[in-house]
């Protein structure tokens, strides 16, 4: 990402400066604040060091620091990063068409962190995506919650657990997607939820064995990478992220779920207005897509711009979700206007892109909300945020600026034309020099 920062000894210099001036606290003051934990402060100001909110509160209630780098953003609106429940950026990939079932499938071991995609995403104000293999699965692999800092590798993006755990969930899928009736894949829906329900049983046995041998290696079963991860989401330490559509294939996720006692969380719901009481009654938090030209699948035949509002009355954790490359990261707001424009509060709006999101993910302790002691992720918008008209001028994460449209290459990636993707683009004559694609990068770590 920005390759031009991270070439030769130069970049590790104003790394190294970087990080130190981390630690400077930073004052942005004269911004409507939308903290999304409050109402909005009409002339607000925001006190961020060492990665972390330190004070957010109006103009004269807030004490300034000594020595803090004060940033001015009169007229501007500053709200929490946005927080992407359903993403596809970087390239990730998760099983193959060999079986139905792969949760030892990694979408860590797949992700691009150099793609184009998540400088899109960063400009779109994302801070925070949950990274999911796809949906051709009856279980598909285990997804990354990622925290879409500038980085070289996938390491820097990753997000730590207390427990020293890399954060992310269990992709599983019903519906068409995984029935293909060739290779173990089910040709009904009755037997997708068979082969579901077989998995669970199997993790629920293998878990016993474990408990019975009590630390006495003798006595361990075979290690088995994939009925760790089911066990993982049978302990409550993995989630279930379930793409689902019509109403009976959401119903059967959560019978499913509530048979073997682990959370999940809907994802799409096109026919969740139909069952919002059910999905209510389960306590089940729904990440839904906006989609405004529909087509493709039958499944999706009775979709509704009104199911976040319908969900929301009903009480349900609502959420929106990209799909990215489905609908664009860079113009993720719009999911919020749309539901507004649906029937959805302005506020269950706002709050369905942070921190809704974030307690999908589990991660609202960190981000989500303008509160102290909260990661420093936030934007800079030229407008109000369900406008149309606005722009996303800036993305901090962690107290670190990832995305400035003034910049003529965030610009690139937030409008797009050439040199805008496509980070491998082979090294010849005819294209630009090889330091603008990243590719003297590249050379530089060989």
């Amino acid at each position: 990402m920005r390759y031009r920062k991270l070439l030769g000894c130069a970049a590790l210099v104003g790394l190294a400066a970087g990080l130190g001036a981390q630690e400077k606290p930073q004052v942005f003051s004269g911004a409507q604040i939308i903290p999304i934990a409050g109402e909005p402060i009409a002339h607000g100001v925001l006190v961020v060091q060492g990665g972390r909110i330190v004070a957010v509160g109006a103009a004269g209630k807030v004490a300034l620091p000594a020595g803090a780098e004060v940033h001015d953003v009169t007229g501007k609106v500053l709200m929490p990063g946005l927080v992407d429940s359903h993403s596809h950026i970087g390239g990730g990939t998760g099983g193959d068409g060999s079986g139905p079932i792969q949760p030892d499938a990694r979408v860590l071991d797949s992700i691009d962190v150099r793609d184009a995609s998540i400088q899109k995403a960063q400009a779109g104000g994302i801070t925070t995506a949950n990274v999911m293999p796809g949906s051709g699965h009856l279980i598909s692999g285990q997804t990354l919650y990622l925290k879409l800092r500038d980085g070289r590798v996938i390491d820097d993006l990753l997000i730590k657990l207390p427990d020293g755990t890399t954060a992310g969930g269990l992709k599983m899928a019903n519906g068409t997607n995984s029935m293909r009736g060739a290779n173990g894949f089910p040709g009904t829906r009755a037997k997708s939820a068979a082969l579901v329900r077989e998995q669970y049983i199997k993790a629920q046995e293998y878990r016993e064995k474990i408990r019975r041998a009590n630390g006495d290696a003798e006595k361990m079963p075979p290690r088995d990478l994939a009925l760790e991860e089911l066990v993982e989401v049978l302990d409550g330490k993995r989630v279930v992220q379930h793409h689902t559509h019509r109403a009976d294939d959401i119903l059967t996720v959560l019978r499913i779920a509530k048979e073997f006692g682990y959370k999940v969380v809907l994802h799409h719901v096109s026919e969740g207005w139909k069952v919002a009481g059910e999905i209510a009654a389960a306590g089940a938090p729904c990440s839904v897509i906006m989609v405004d030209s529909p087509g493709g699948k039958l499944e999706t035949r009775d979709l509704s711009w009104q199911t976040p509002a319908i969900l929301e009355k009903a009480g349900v954790l609502v959420g929106f979700h990209t799909d990215d490359s489905v609908t664009d990261s860079r113009v993720f707001l719009r999911s919020a206007a749309l539901g507004v424009r649906a029937g959805m509060t302005r506020k269950g709006a706002l709050e369905a892109v942070t921190i809704a999101n974030a307690k999908i993910l589990g991660l609202e302790a960190r981000i989500g909300s303008l509160e102290a002691g909260k990661d420093a992720d936030f934007i800079l918008l030229s407008g109000d945020p369900l406008s149309v008209y606005t722009h996303i001028e800036q993305t901090w994460i962690e107290g670190r600026k990832v995305f400035d449209l003034a910049d003529p290459q965030d610009h690139l990636y937030a409008v797009g034309g050439p040199g805008a993707g496509d980070p491998h683009r082979a090294h010849l004559c005819c294209f630009t020099a090889a330091a603008d694609l990243g590719l003297a990068a590249n050379e530089d770590e060989q």
